[in-house]
């Protein structure tokens, strides 16, 4: 067996820099999702915008404000709001919700069950959200009854129940698919 030629050295710290390197579609797809976040309501702290803009600048997005966006200080947190709205308006991301009420709180349903069936979001997290925050809001329509009865299993779940904590998460998922693939008829009941 040769031995190795030449001097190849990586530390541990450049490997796991080079393994998480955000791509450019996934800094894309943050900078969306922050949008959306904050479109539907959510509080998303300056540091976190300006984190995003850093994350979406070392991908190699282009924007002309993406830069001041990702350099601002400590001090200057407060501009972070307005940069990052300028950044999604340059990039094409900014998001809209409906303007009535109701809409809006199906198109916040639809992406968080998005998200749950796309594997982004945990289970658990994301049927509380659609329970507490969404059904609770349309005066729980029957759409949403099996995401809110996965919020409940999922909320009050104990091991002695003989299901376990796994199988309630892949139930969760099929019913955001099964409300995914209703599409916007399932509102129309609503």
């Amino acid at each position: 067996m040769a031995a190795p030629s030449g001097n190849v050295r990586v530390s541990f710290s450049q490997m796991s820099i080079e393994k998480n390197a955000m791509t450019r579609d996934d800094a894309l797809k943050q900078l969306s999702h922050i949008a959306r976040e904050r479109a539907f309501g959510r509080h998303v702290g300056s540091d976190r915008l300006i984190q995003a803009g850093l994350d979406a600048l070392i991908a190699g997005v282009e924007s002309p404000s993406l830069a001041m966006l990702a350099g601002l200080l400590r001090s200057e947190e407060p501009e972070a709001p307005q940069l990052f709205d300028q950044v999604l308006d340059e990039l094409g991301l900014l998001f809209h919700p409906p303007a009535a009420p109701r809409a809006a709180k199906w198109a916040m349903a639809y992406w968080v069950a998005g998200q749950i069936a796309d594997g982004s979001l945990d289970p658990a997290i994301g049927t509380h959200h659609i329970w507490a925050d969404i059904a609770y809001d349309l005066g729980y329509p029957i759409e949403l009854e099996p995401l809110v009865h996965c919020a409940h299993n999922l909320d009050g779940w104990e091991e002695s129940w003989g299901v376990s904590i796994e199988e309630l998460n892949r139930e969760a998922i099929e019913a955001a698919k099964q409300f995914l693939s209703k599409g916007p008829a399932a509102e129309a009941g609503a």
